[in-house]
């Protein structure tokens, strides 16, 4: 199927404040005045001097529903902001990507939580209705789990005789229902995810593709790392697995003016 033909930004964090803060912690890059600290599993920010960051929080991804007219998975959810640190020590959690079937684990910094993306449907976990999560899981021939306010969207409905598994919600948008064409049940592309920093072309938290009932097309992973049917969703994007496959694990990127 063609994959949604619109990819939102996520809102602006505000423009990065006044600088000031230096701290180590994560992989460290700098680029464009800013310094970046880059968290692909669990870690901490060592803050030195305090002052006013920006972060990006993405959990795991959903898995994606097995068996006939699976479902796609739900991105994790994405919060982006800003706040004042302390010269203090900051505990930084990266979620994992949920296993087929499954929640993907949920993701924090600041003391804020982005909450892990919800599973397809599938046999192996409602049956029928996507799961809730940060993005929501697509449902299989019943209705999707919902996002999250603030991180994400709902999945896309499934539909029935012949069946068809709804795309997994993403931070950008919703994820698409599965759809009778050819009198064939279609799967639904997963929703798109949303870049940070806006201008950079790094997308995050797409949704993964539902599933055909055999004969008919199978959905596409949204962009921002969702995968397509019977692919994973991509490491460190929070993707929903496409159908049948994991959800991608989580990422937390911190940065500030130099």
């Amino acid at each position: 199927m063609t994959p949604p033909p619109t990819v939102l930004h996520w809102p602006d964090a505000g423009g990065g404040g006044s600088g000031g803060a230096i701290a180590s912690g994560g992989t460290e890059t700098t680029a464009g005045g800013y310094k970046y600290h880059t968290f692909t599993s669990n870690g901490t920010l060592t803050v030195s001097s305090g002052g006013s960051v920006e972060y990006c929080i993405v959990a795991g991804g959903g898995g994606g529903g097995n068996f006939s007219a699976g479902a796609g998975g739900g991105a994790g959810g994405m919060l982006v902001g800003t706040t004042v640190v302390s010269a203090t020590t900051y505990s930084v959690v990266v979620g994992s990507g949920g296993a087929k079937g499954l929640n993907g684990s949920d993701s924090s910094a600041f003391s804020l939580t982005a909450i892990g993306g919800g599973a397809g449907a599938g046999n192996n976990n409602s049956g029928l209705v996507g799961n809730s999560g940060g993005s929501g899981g697509g449902g299989r021939v019943a209705s999707a789990g919902s996002g999250t306010a603030g991180q994400g969207n709902a999945g896309g409905n499934g539909i029935g005789s012949p069946n068809g598994g709804g795309g997994g919600g993403g931070a950008g948008a919703a994820g698409s229902a599965a759809t009778h064409v050819g009198g064939q049940g279609t799967g639904g592309d997963g929703g798109a995810g949303a870049e940070w920093p806006v201008g950079s072309g790094n997308y995050y938290a797409g949704g993964g593709g539902g599933r055909g009932d055999g004969v008919g097309a199978n959905g596409a992973g949204g962009v921002g790392g969702g995968g397509a049917c019977f692919n994973n969703g991509t490491a460190n994007t929070g993707g929903g697995g496409g159908a049948d496959n994991a959800g991608g694990s989580g990422i937390v990127i911190v940065r500030y003016l130099l």
